[in-house]
This record gives C-alpha cells, structure tokens and sequence, in this order.
C-alpha cells in the first residue's frame, strides 16, 4: 500500500502527517525532525513489546539510542502521578531542550506524553507515533495534551503541536476489536460535523472497515486527519470552529467520569454522546428524523453503545457543569442540523437536559 501525507499548516509550526504500513521501521521518516541523538520512547506496559523493538531497531541503524520510559496501561493512568514519573526520567537521563520525546501509543499516550513534552524545561519537541485508530484519525492531530483530573477530563493540558505524524497502520492488526470499534467513533464524527460526503462514504464501507481492509483504512485515517487539518488550521486554540470536533464530547466525557475512567473506553463514551447529541437536536427541532436515524444505525453498526449507561441525569449533568468548553457558567453543546452541519449551542437549559437525560434511562 502507497503512503500517503498531508501538511498541518501552521505556519512555523507546521507539520505532516505520514501514513503508511510499517512506518515504525522506516527511520528515515524520523531522523529528519530529531534536533539531536537523545530521544525518549514514552509508551505503555502493553504497546511497547508490540512495537518498541521495530522501533528501536531502526532508530539505532540511525544511531539514535533512546530511553525508554514505560508506564501502566489504560484511561485510569493519564493522571498527574504518571506524568511525575516521565518528569524523573528525563531529569535522570539528563534529557535537555534539544532532547525528543516520542509518544508510541494511543490517545493516553500520546496526550500525556506531550503534555510533558510540552512543559519539561518550558517545552522540547515531540514526535505522534500513534498506534490505535482513535490516535491516528484524531488525538495525535491538533497539538492537544492534557492529563484527567478528578473532576473531569482533560483539565490539566497545553496546547504542543508535535513536529511531526506517523501512523504507522499495521499497528492496527493487532488492535483488540473494541479498540478498533471505538476508534471508528471519532472517524464517524468528522462526518457528521463537516463532511456529509464523507458519512455517505462510511454508511457504504463500514463493513470493509470493521474487516480491517487496508486500504478503506487508509482512506479513512487520511480523510480524517484532513478534516481534523483544516479545522486546526482555522482555529488552532479552540477560539471558534475547533469546539466542533467536540461533537459527542460533552456527553462522553461525563459518561466516563461517572463510570470511572477507563470503564468505558473514550471512543465508546463519544458513539454513545454522539447519539444523545443527535437526539437532543431532534428534541429541539433542529435535526430532522432521517438524519437522526442515519446517525443512531451507524454509531450501532459500528458496534458502539447508543443508549446512556446506568448513570443518573444528576450525576451527568455534575460532570457536563466541569466540561472545559464551558463558557461563563454555561454548557456548551455541540449539536447538529443534519449531516455534516454542525453547531455550538450554550443556550440549552440546565432543566432541558435534566429532562432529557432523564428519558434516556
């Protein structure tokens, strides 16, 4: 299969994106945006035996000897602890302003990863070397890192756009099914918020996704990532049309903070608040039923949850109050008039969606 790439354009800060099979061995892809020979691999428990040697391997036919720092798997380890215990590692290694780190895993890995790039010595370069489909169609993209509080989802971050992309897809063979699944929520969601030629194509092919056929991946990852370009492109800090890329957030956020994090995987959470989203736009007369059923009959084909778990309205709506789109007090929603229409929405009462939410148990 051909690789394919495309340009974040952000002017001194812009980057590509590569996608490709067996890119992780290809260090030529990688040499190029080292600022010097010491890099840190940060990666998990699980990724790295899958792919660290390849990783390594090829990095050192490059002369690059890296450090490797491990840290536990899953949603419930993207806290501040974890983040300390990257901080001790560059700081042993005498990692400096020069030194890189690459972030090898999914969207925990590859968030908290950069966060620490982001705020070790006030800022190093990183590097996305990303290996769910979740990362590779959305959080790799963008320059959000953050780390989960408590209180809610992503609330300790900063923006760090890394210096360059690789997606690597056969990682994706070894992709646990759910993984795989609640990946395909995120590519979903570009449909829905600004693509509607794009959905028809995922209605048609989502069979060939969920069979893992090669290329209808590629085609999947490169036209999310150029979706999810040129939103960053026009609002790189989420002033504006980046709240967008929100859709379903709100709602899966919430869902996973009540749940506990990790219980319900993050794509899982945001197939399941897609479709709340929708309904609520339905409610408000803002989605027609056709649209509304073409949404709830893809997120259920795609073998993500499309009914709240057993959460209380009161409990959703606590969390939905510490969302951090939040703006001077009031939920922001990201709600649709059709396929590929999106919009935010801050005037929905804290009553309409109590009312709501609990219809939907």
């Amino acid at each position: 299969m051909t690789v394919r790439t495309l340009e974040v354009r952000l002017a001194e800060r812009s980057y590509p994106v590569v996608i490709g099979p067996n890119l992780l061995q290809q260090p030529e892809h990688l040499v190029p945006y080292l600022s010097q020979r010491r890099v840190a691999i940060v990666s998990n428990e699980t990724v790295f035996p899958l792919f660290g040697a390849k990783l390594k391997e090829g990095l050192g036919r490059a002369g690059v000897q890296p450090v490797d720092i491990l840290l536990p798997d899953g949603e419930e380890h993207k806290t501040l602890n974890s983040l300390e215990r990257v901080y001790d590692a560059l700081l042993r290694h005498g990692f400096d302003r020069k030194s890189v780190v690459l972030a090898l895993g999914g969207g925990v890995i590859g968030d908290l990863a950069g966060f620490a790039a982001a705020t070790f010595q006030r800022g190093i370069p990183f590097i996305q070397l990303p290996t769910t489909l979740l990362s590779q169609v959305d959080s790799s993209v963008g320059g959000k890192t953050a780390v989960n509080h408590p209180l809610g989802k992503n609330m300790i971050g900063a923006f760090h756009q890394p210096r360059i992309v690789l997606a690597d897809t056969s990682t994706l063979t070894t992709l646990p099914d759910r993984e795989l699944r609640a990946g395909l929520a995120e590519v979903i969601k570009y449909g829905l918020i600004r693509d509607p030629g794009f959905f028809d194509w995922l209605e048609a092919s989502l069979p060939h996704l969920l069979a893992r056929d090669g290329s209808a991946l590629t085609h999947a990852i490169f036209e999310s990532c150029r979706n999810k370009a040129e939103v960053v492109e026009a609002d790189e800090h989420e002033q504006g049309e980046r709240a967008l890329l929100n859709l379903g957030h709100t709602f899966g956020h919430a869902i996973e903070g009540a749940l506990g994090f990790g219980t319900w995987l993050h794509g899982e959470a945001v197939g399941a608040g897609m479709v709340l989203a929708a309904r609520l736009s339905h409610q408000l007369g803002l989605l027609g039923a056709g649209d509304l059923t073409r949404t709830e009959r893809i997120i259920g084909a795609a073998g993500l949850p499309v009914e709240m778990p057993d959460i209380t309205a009161e409990e959703m709506l606590g969390f939905m109050e510490h969302d951090k789109k939040n703006q001077d007090g009031a939920i922001r929603l990201i709600l649709l008039r059709g396929i590929g229409k999106a919009y935010v929405d801050a005037s929905v009462s804290r009553a309409v969606l109590i009312d709501f939410l609990k219809k939907r148990r």
